[in-house]
């Protein structure tokens, strides 16, 4: 399924990783701040859990949205740390990143720890960006619409319609991440494409039109451009090319 929607407002995220300090990352958003009031997407900077009120105190009422890195699905308890949704709401997050490859990768997570957190999100009214995406290995053996499928349905289970117009998909082809390979524009969208289609099927056809699908296969400034003239593509979730001001300002100028 490919479609365009005038209603998609693009949206470009940084994910800065365990990548700045405090003050580094207030540094950044203010130097951001003044250059974006008139930017043509939504913006979301993603800064370490330590980070988060000196991103939030920087962006003040400012069109920069801050976004926690992960959560934890219970709300209180005896989880040492683990952050849950309601510290990162009243901490003055608007978005929480969940499922990210990294974290699929090195802490094991899955599609029902997934599916916990991103339930845990939406509780506490948090704007979830879901990752998805297929390693090297798994596009080599032509599985990529094969695990799309198993991580879309199994950590977007158990979701309305409604709360599925809340969440952002962010496609994270594994194998195009800090290694030098590059998903061509083309390959990206039959990726996006596939995905709204996943989302047409267990859901209906209006909300796969709503649904923000982000790409997040290192978008770069000298990349942007074709990717975001994609139909389905509506924004990224971008990492080394989000650590400095320049870069990350040349994405946000080509998300329209």
């Amino acid at each position: 399924m490919s479609t365009t929607e005038s209603s998609r407002r693009p949206l470009m995220a940084a994910n800065w990783k365990m990548h700045k300090t405090p003050a580094e990352s207030a540094a950044f958003i203010e130097q951001l701040r003044p250059q974006v009031n008139d930017a043509a997407c939504d913006i979301v900077v993603a800064p370490p859990f330590v980070c988060i009120p000196a991103a939030v105190h920087a962006a003040g009422d400012s069109v920069i949205a801050i976004s926690g890195q992960n959560l934890f699905w219970e709300t209180s308890g005896a989880y040492t740390g683990e952050v849950s949704g309601a510290m990162l709401q009243a901490a003055g997050c608007r978005y929480v990143i969940i499922g990210h490859s990294e974290r699929r990768q090195y802490f094991q997570e899955t599609d029902e720890t997934v599916n916990r957190r991103l339930q845990a999100a939406l509780k506490m009214a948090l704007i979830p960006i879901v990752c998805v995406g297929e390693t090297l290995q798994e596009r080599e053996a032509g599985q990529t619409e094969a695990v799309l499928s198993r991580q879309f349905e199994g950590g977007l289970r158990g979701l309305s319609a409604a709360e599925m117009q809340n969440v952002v998909i962010a496609y994270e082809p594994v194998w195009a991440i800090g290694t030098g390979r590059t998903a061509s524009p083309e390959m990206a969208q039959e990726a996006h494409a596939f995905l709204r289609g996943c989302i047409a099927r267990q859901f209906d056809t209006r909300t796969a039109a709503k649904v923000r699908i982000l790409y997040g296969g290192s978008v770069k400034p000298d990349n942007v451009a074709g990717l975001m003239a994609q139909a389905d593509i509506d924004g990224g979730l971008v990492g080394g090319a989000s650590l400095q001001v320049d870069s990350f300002l040349a994405l946000v100028k080509a998300a329209r």
